[in-house]
């Protein structure tokens, strides 16, 4: 008969031969608990349905009070987990996860399930439920218990525990931003309050001491210890360094008002260095910048981007890092290439010591010219107890610098350059061509770059990618999410682009091209853009693999030879899946036009659609591909300013012409015009597609109109509206992925479009089949 107990002294028995427990950093309670709070919790939670229920097991951190452990076991493996998860009292896996439903409402909980009355044939389920939240999560892939120190770190470095913990580090951001300015500390001296703070927390004097203070003391007690902290840093800027947390002793607020800056430190310690002791190698310090950089216009006016860290971490993997690779960041910012390079490097070191030691002091080379920020740095740096010796003040093309970079044969380089805001501003692409300059032969230069770089067709632009071909090799270019950068308010179109260094573009050499716009974040306004579905590592690995393997996959990736006036990005050369395209991809396009015509007053526009012809089927694998500009006459329509028009008026709608714009809604159409106050010469004839250059929406025109600026206009002498309505469907497939605000559906891309197209016997357009098949849908 199964006896329950017996599996009970085996988990027993398991945890407290453990370290945590031998080292009283742990209590474990049985079938009870003399915690009030989870006491209290656990009032309702009876497996029976009411009343007090007790796991049989609870653990506790010492030293980490806000994270339990609660086990439930079963002698019977049969018993392990229903089907149902609802028979609480009779399985392990049912029972803990309703204990973990309770406890969750003020701890993150690990829930463990235990079945078996023999140790090496047990059989164990691990759940994490984190706190506020309704489901628990499967972690822990081993069927077998785990020590206590294992479990702590399982926990800490869970991906859901990340993101929970990062939200609530960026809503703190928020929260000490408005404080500090209520306080009148200036935009640029924020992040160095936190630097410094965070420098003097590694002091252990100055934590047990600081609260003790006067606020004039504490001021000028927090300037000596990051001085005493700094000064064995081997930077020969470090004074200068120093000098930038002065301002902290004479401000008319900090070093007098009572408590505000010792309420400040009490915060960092608590909301930003605990965060730092868990989640080491992580640009902490950066994104607090970036909060603060929404108000610093003038930092935002030199191009500044912080790159977002789970960029930063993609870049190291692109790389292949290894612990003997030495990184070049020749446009360092706050350090957040540099830190994930760093623990790439330091888990591949295994643990040797003597190998880190030699990771942080010998293998880490960032360059940055602007003072607050090269302070931040190396405070960055330090505050991460890394590579803070090999940080060089100064602009990467000075000789000096270059001189200095030299001495450690680089073979990783990677950057996120100022974007140039103004024409007299250095080209994003020469810094990755002075990045490259420096890098040993046949090193990968990893860079991030608005997408304009890419497409570069004339002029100085297309310069550097001659040079850039002539003297490196082009491996692959991925164009990123379209809001990358919104945390940081900038609404730049990225790529990055990814170059071996000093070997010359090999003839027909075939570049890979990927498709990088998802990433699973997206924005919410109260938390900015991050991944709260927990999407990123399934997609991160998705797109390593791809690229690694070369794999080229439909609306994805592809390899191409190219040429310096050639777009440098996948959308030009990728190939659309046409199976996207069916009825109801169609009808609903129909409707949506017939929709706008009601609006108009229009109704006659439905009679062709009421009665359902004979239904036509899609069979798009023996369609054909044309270009768009051999089928259509593709102009640019008369660009009217929108501020020298009067709009609608509540007169007959029939005096009024339709104003097209770049918009997407009611069918292009922006707004109505008065008749009188547009000479003839604007005017254009309708029966014509429009799409705006901006806009990657396809719309029909039945009637003249005119338009605002950048409007494309398509015309071919057997357009009519079914016929339209069709193409429309296939231009709105194409355009979607292939075209956005990094790259414009101008004229003469549109004319070089391919679109593949039903045909006739000659194997020309079947204009008749696109209207038959209109007609045939059922638009009941």
């Amino acid at each position: 008969m199964a006896n329950e107990s017996i599996t009970d002294d085996i988990i027993r028995d398991f945890f407290q031969t453990n370290k945590l427990y031998k080292d009283n950093k742990v209590a474990i309670e049985k079938q009870s608990t003399k915690t009030k709070k989870i006491d209290k919790l656990l009032i309702n939670a009876s497996k029976s349905g009411g009343g007090k229920g007790y796991p049989d097991f609870i653990i506790q951190y010492k030293e980490n009070p806000n994270f339990i452990i609660v086990i439930e076991s079963k002698a019977d493996t049969k018993k392990h987990k229903s089907d149902t998860l609802d028979k609480y009292k009779d399985y392990a896996v049912d029972g803990v996860l309703l204990y973990s439903s309770f406890l969750s409402k003020e701890y993150d909980v690990l829930a463990i399930a235990v079945s078996g009355e023999e140790k090496e044939k047990l059989k164990i389920s691990h759940f994490l439920q984190l706190k506020n939240t309704k489901e628990a999560h499967t972690i822990f892939n081993d069927d077998k218990l785990l020590n206590l120190s294992d479990y702590e770190n399982g926990y800490k470095t869970d991906e859901r525990k990340f993101n929970q913990d990062f939200q609530e580090l960026l809503k703190y951001s928020k929260t000490l931003n408005d404080k500090l300015h209520t306080l009148k500390v200036k935009e640029s001296e924020r992040s160095l309050l936190i630097s410094g703070t965070l420098i003097a927390l590694t002091d252990k004097a100055f934590c047990t001491s600081y609260k003790l203070k006067n606020p004039k003391s504490l001021a000028k007690y927090l300037i000596t210890t990051i001085e005493e902290k700094l000064t064995d840093v081997q930077n020969e800027h470090i004074q200068n360094i120093i000098s930038s947390y002065s301002f902290i002793t004479t401000h008319t607020i900090l070093s007098v008002k009572e408590n505000e800056l010792r309420d400040i430190i009490d915060e960092i310690d608590e909301k930003i260095n605990n965060f730092i002791k868990t989640y080491k190698y992580f640009d902490t310090l950066g994104q607090f910048y970036i909060e603060f950089l929404r108000y610093a216009n003038n930092d935002k006016g030199l191009g500044i981007v912080l790159t977002p860290p789970h960029i930063t971490e993609l870049f190291a993997e692109i790389a292949n890092i290894n612990k003997d690779s030495i990184i070049l960041d020749t446009c360092t910012g706050t350090g957040g290439f540099l830190i994930s390079a760093m623990q790439k490097m330091i888990i591949d070191a295994g643990g040797d010591k003597k190998k880190e030691l030699k990771i942080k002091s010998e293998q880490i080379v960032g360059v940055e010219i602007q003072h607050d920020i090269f302070s931040l740095l190396c405070s960055n740096m330090y505050i991460h107890g890394d590579g803070r010796s090999n940080l060089l003040k100064g602009g990467c093309f000075e000789y000096d610098i270059k001189s200095e970079i030299a001495k450690f044969k680089p073979n990783v380089g990677f950057l996120n350059p100022p974007y140039k805001s103004n024409k007299d501003d250095i080209e994003e692409l020469e810094f990755i061509l002075n990045n490259l300059e420096q890098l040993e032969k046949g090193s990968l230069c990893i860079a991030i770059v608005p997408m304009r770089c890419a497409l570069y067709d004339s002029g100085y632009g297309l310069e550097l990618k001659e040079k850039l071909l002539k003297n490196h090799t082009l491996e692959a270019v991925f164009s990123m999410p379209d809001e990358l950068f919104y945390n940081s308010n900038v609404g730049t179109n990225t790529c990055i682009i990814v170059t071996k260094a000093k070997e010359k573009h090999p003839n027909n050499y075939k570049t890979y091209f990927g498709y990088w716009k998802d990433d699973g974040f997206y924005k919410k306004r109260t938390s900015g853009r991050s991944d709260y579905d927990h999407k990123w590592n399934k997609i991160k690995n998705f797109w390593l693999e791809n690229y690694r393997n070369k794999d080229e996959i439909i609306e994805h990736s592809i390899k191409k030879a190219i040429k310096p006036i050639d777009e440098w990005c996948v959308e030009q050369y990728m190939t659309t899946n046409y199976n996207e395209l069916n009825d109801e991809v169609i009808k609903t396009l129909v409707l949506n036009y017939l929709s706008f015509c009601v609006s108009q007053g229009k109704f006659l526009a439905i009679k062709d659609f009421i009665n359902q012809n004979e239904k036509l089927e899609l069979n798009t694998e023996k369609w054909e591909s044309f270009e768009v500009g051999k089928l259509f006459e593709v102009t640019l329509g008369k660009a009217i300013h929108k501020n020298s028009i009067k709009k609608f008026s509540k007169t007959n709608k029939k005096d009024f012409t339709p104003y097209v714009t770049r918009t997407t809604k009611n069918n292009g159409v922006e707004l109505y015009v008065n008749n009188t106050i547009i000479s003839k010469d604007k005017y254009l004839d309708g029966n014509a597609i429009t799409i705006g250059a901006e806009g990657f929406k396809a719309f029909y025109q039945t009637d003249k109109f005119i338009t605002g600026n950048k409007v494309n206009i398509l015309r071919n002498k057997n357009l009519n509206l079914k016929v339209a309505l069709f193409l429309n469907a296939i231009l709105n497939l194409e355009i979607e992925k292939k075209f956005g605000y990094g790259r414009g559906l101008v004229q003469k891309r549109i004319e070089k479009l391919s679109i593949k197209l039903p045909v006739d016997c000659n194997k020309k357009p079947d204009w008749k089949f696109m209207e038959r098949y209109i007609i045939s849908l059922d638009y009941e």
